[in-house]
């Protein structure tokens, strides 16, 4: 289900992320059919369009405070938040384009991964183009405080990246660093589209402050939830390649706390079938797992970081907005895809 999926038809979203959709693919287009080709498959990659979502519920959740405090102000969105929107979501999908081939991943959004389809050089290729139609978009707006920012944001995206490849097969990973990896790979892009979509509407520094404490958190618990699926979810339903992370020898959440806490004897299992190269050692690692506390363990850091995100909202004034963004949060929560 797409998160915009949670907002209310009243407050006059769908219009601004038609123009997202618009917008995206006009930039991208090509001349060349095998470009254009990838460009239209990569286009399934598109699903819950949080990103986008978020440069316009925070540009709207600026609006909410300025209109209960003015009743002449326009809750309205301007073109700037569109293009913000599409940055980000392209920034976004050359990531999943990128992970996929770090991952080995073959299936995404139910389909088949670009590096399933046409190879790991293609995919790499396709999201740099992503990334460097990002930073054109980006260019077209009078002030450069986005590219900057947007700039930032994928130099600690890429960090992040490296960070987990350099930590992969590492058993003795702690909880510290896993959050520190999630913050950078996933978070930040998070936090930055909250934070474009208030800088654009004027926000005072304490309200984009707070709205970008918001994304944090609910791109922290986002990836937990992404983390504890790729273990105990079913592919079916999540629609991507799952095990890929027991695959590769990365950590995760569930992972570092049974390393911690289970029995010596189950320890020692779970790091034997981490290092095995037994085809369906992602299964074996699922039936170690899920009798254990630690998934429960997981989704409750999820639940704690959701509960810090709806708690940074607080600033903003009750009403339909407030009430998404804290839906929004719970979903994430909630999710089995």
């Amino acid at each position: 289900m797409p998160i915009a999926a949670v907002a209310a038809p009243s407050i006059g979203l769908a219009p601004y992320l038609a123009a997202v959709d618009e917008l995206f693919a006009r930039e991208l287009a090509s001349t060349l059919p095998h470009v254009q080709h990838l460009i239209g498959h990569v286009n399934r990659f598109r699903g819950k369009m949080l990103r986008p979502t978020l440069v316009l519920l925070c540009g709207m959740a600026v609006a909410s405070r300025e209109v209960e405090s003015n009743a002449t102000t326009s809750m309205k969105l301007g073109h700037e938040h569109v293009v913000l929107a599409t940055v980000v979501e392209m920034v976004h999908v050359a990531t999943l384009v990128h992970d996929d081939v770090l991952d080995g991943a073959e299936i995404r959004r139910r389909g088949a991964t670009i590096n399933h389809l046409r190879g790991n050089e293609a995919a790499v290729l396709l999201g740099d183009l992503l990334i460097s139609h990002a930073f054109h978009l980006c260019s077209s707006l009078n002030s450069q405080t986005a590219s900057r920012l947007i700039g930032h944001t994928t130099n600690i995206v890429c960090e992040g990246e490296l960070t987990q490849n350099f930590y992969r097969r590492n058993w003795k990973l702690d909880e510290a660093t896993y959050f520190d990896i999630i913050y950078r790979k996933t978070a930040s892009l998070i936090e930055t589209s909250c934070r474009l979509g208030a800088l654009a509407r004027g926000a005072s520094a304490q309200l984009v402050e707070a709205l970008a404490l918001y994304g944090k958190h609910l791109g922290m618990a986002f990836q937990i939830v992404d983390d504890v699926l790729d273990i105990v979810g079913q592919q079916k339903t999540v629609g991507k390649s799952l095990g890929t992370d027991v695959d590769k020898g990365k950590l995760t959440l569930p992972m570092i706390h049974f390393l911690n806490h289970a029995a010596l004897e189950h320890r020692e299992l779970l790091v034997s079938l981490l290092e095995s190269a037994q085809a369906d050692r992602a299964e074996h690692v699922r039936q170690l797992l899920i009798p254990s506390p630690s998934i429960a363990y997981a989704r409750q850091q999820a639940q704690s970081l959701v509960d810090q995100a709806i708690a940074a909202i607080q600033v903003l004034p009750a009403g339909e907005i407030r009430n998404i963004l804290t839906a929004m949060a719970r979903y994430t929560t909630n999710r089995d895809q």
